[in-house]
């Protein structure tokens, strides 16, 4: 079987995994949900609300419809990215999402790709000086920013580059939260304010995640370079930079890229805690929110959203391990 055959079976797992969880999503919140709509939602118990209006939401949601069109309608939302009305704002969850997003996105994609150029670098450099002070200092506060829980580091920057410069000097580092002190006038203006904004969440989640990613870097490389074919490298007069990072470190990548890839999913969990943290107006803060006013089709949608990047990111790993590990590649041409 060729890499192609393999990452097309491949394709065809993921559509289908796609499918049964969105299948399973949606029997979850429809097994929790009440015979009645009415105790379901509360936006239908609002006493302001007319029958008539009552029945327009109903409509509107689709509880007046059988399971089995319910069913056919959720699927395809999830499908075509519709995801219908929140519950909570009586908006678009797919506009919502569109504003909501980039936020996101922008933060935690952000810490993640910092993390890894941080870690990996601080990994690679540590083997090489192995038992050095250098080696002892950077993995030691890896570790130590490491085991602090992400959220007290997030509290503690806040009271001290918030509330204890404001308290002390009238003026706070760094703003208390949001994404931004203003609506947009100049370009340029505003998307320094934003940075500005971004600067303490995206800071503390740079210490909290560079330890793991240095820590196993250094691991993996220590162990690369007891392997006979970095004992040959080195037998045939190539320099220690050479060893190190064409052939050690390469030796390295695809466990790397697994972890790198498995951590795409993490922009959405992970934003949970910092975007409450931070009050910022993105995925995280709006699923917690939607947990907490019982809004399901909001949920539902950041669910499926996270179930297509863990999917996305497994058959992202599957193809990038077939380009730096030719083992994989069944049936190829090495074995020829």
């Amino acid at each position: 079987m060729s890499l192609r055959k393999y990452l097309a079976k491949r394709v065809v797992v993921a559509l289908f995994i796609l499918w049964a969880i969105a299948s399973l999503n949606f029997l979850i919140f429809e097994g929790i949900s009440p015979v009645k709509p009415e105790s379901m939602y509360r936006s239908l118990a609002n006493p302001k609300f007319t029958p008539k209006m009552r029945k327009a939401l109903i409509e509107l949601w689709g509880l007046n419809r059988p399971m089995h069109v319910r069913y056919l309608n959720y699927v395809k939302n999830m499908f075509t990215w519709n995801f219908g009305f929140s519950l909570h704002t009586m908006t678009s969850i797919a506009e919502e999402m569109s504003w909501r997003l980039p936020t996101t996105v922008m933060l935690l994609g952000s810490a993640l790709v910092g993390t890894i150029l941080i870690g990996v670098t601080l990994g690679i450099f540590a083997a090489s000086r192995r038992g050095s002070k250098v080696d002892v200092l950077a993995i030691g506060a890896g570790i130590f920013v490491w085991a602090i829980p992400i959220f007290y580091l997030q509290l503690l920057a806040m009271l001290l580059f918030y509330y204890y410069t404001h308290m002390a000097f009238g003026f706070s580092v760094f703003p208390p939260g949001d994404i931004a002190s203003s609506q947009p006038v100049q370009p340029v203006t505003y998307m320094a304010d934003i940075a500005w904004h971004l600067a303490l969440p995206l800071i503390t989640l740079l210490l909290a995640g560079f330890g793991s990613w240095a820590l196993m870097t250094r691991n993996l490389v220590l162990d690369a370079l007891t392997q006979d074919y970095v004992v040959t490298a080195r037998a045939k007069g190539l320099t220690e930079k050479n060893v190190l990072y064409r052939h050690a470190f390469r030796g390295t990548l695809p466990p790397i890229v697994t972890m790198i890839t498995m951590s795409i999913p993490g922009i959405l969990t992970g934003s949970v805690i910092t975007e409450t943290i931070f009050t910022l107006p993105g995925i995280g803060d709006w699923y917690l929110t939607g947990l907490m006013t019982a809004d399901y089709p909001v949920i539902e949608a950041v669910l499926f959203i996270y179930t297509v990047l863990m999917v996305f990111a497994n058959l992202l790993s599957d193809f990038l391990y077939g380009v730096v590990d030719p083992r994989v590649r069944v049936g190829e041409s090495y074995q020829k």
